[in-house]
């Protein structure tokens, strides 16, 4: 690789203020979050791209991150947060999301509140109440406990918030500057890196020799990696050279 497109990287730590979830994993009734925040979604965080709330209409069917991310891939690119002392604190909270109305009844996935289309269902109709729900109404969750601190690099010449809110449930997180560092090319070898990777973001040409996955949508992310290529030192961290997002289509 003869150039750098970022010649400076920002280290910066994320205080997590309030508990965080994501749905990183379905096991029967408990919804498990994963000890890390995946850099795609720091980027909407952090507001270097933008994306409705609440998508509509034909938006629903698929995700835009390639659309999205690759508007700002020669800009900046930020990798995702790992737990800054290598573990993570978690705790359980139970939801229930039955209606609390004086009648209800359970249907196809779904709680029924209207008492008037129980003799339409009896029928064989299918009444709009009575339509299936595709998220769910009992169960735990397992968040990430509020305290707990991850870090990042941030490439790019990028202006950060203060304070930005992340997960399904916008959680507050205090975003702090660390260190302001150089980006220096090394040329090609073997090298290891420490760091939280996003496998879509990986360029082509890199070699992998080991690594450890951690399976997450939009896309497995992996740590531990030693690979051969050529190579990014920021301070003392080592990344892959050539990390852009959605690099992989």
């Amino acid at each position: 690789m003869s150039a750098i497109p970022f010649s400076q990287a920002k280290l910066v730590e994320l205080h997590c203020l309030e508990p965080i979830f994501f749905a990183s994993r379905e096991l029967s009734d408990t919804y498990y979050t994963e000890g890390l925040i995946g850099n795609y979604a720091l980027a909407y965080a952090l507001g270097l791209v933008n994306s409705p709330y609440r998508l509509q209409q034909q938006g629903t069917g698929r995700p835009t991150y390639k659309e999205d991310l690759t508007s700002i891939a020669t800009t900046c690119y930020i990798l995702p947060a790992s737990p800054k002392n290598g573990r993570v604190t978690y705790r359980f909270e139970k939801f229930n999301a039955l209606s609390d109305a004086y009648w209800y009844a359970m249907t196809n996935n779904r709680v029924a509140t209207a008492r008037e289309d129980l003799p339409l269902e009896r029928q064989g109709s299918k009444p709009n109440s009575f339509r299936p729900s595709n998220f769910p109404q009992t169960g735990r969750l397992r968040m990430i406990e509020r305290g707990n601190r991850f870090q990042t690099l941030v490439f790019g010449n990028c202006k950060l918030a203060e304070y930005i809110r992340v997960g399904k449930f916008m959680s507050k997180v205090k975003v702090n500057l660390i260190e302001e560092l150089s980006v220096n090319l090394l040329p090609e070898g073997e090298y290891q890196t420490t760091y939280y990777l996003n496998s879509a973001d990986l360029p082509h040409t890199l070699q992998l020799f080991s690594f450890d996955v951690i399976s997450i949508a939009p896309a497995p992310i992996i740590k531990n990696l030693r690979f051969w290529g050529a190579a990014w030192q920021v301070g003392e961290a080592i990344v892959p050279a050539g990390l852009c997002f959605c690099a992989k289509g």
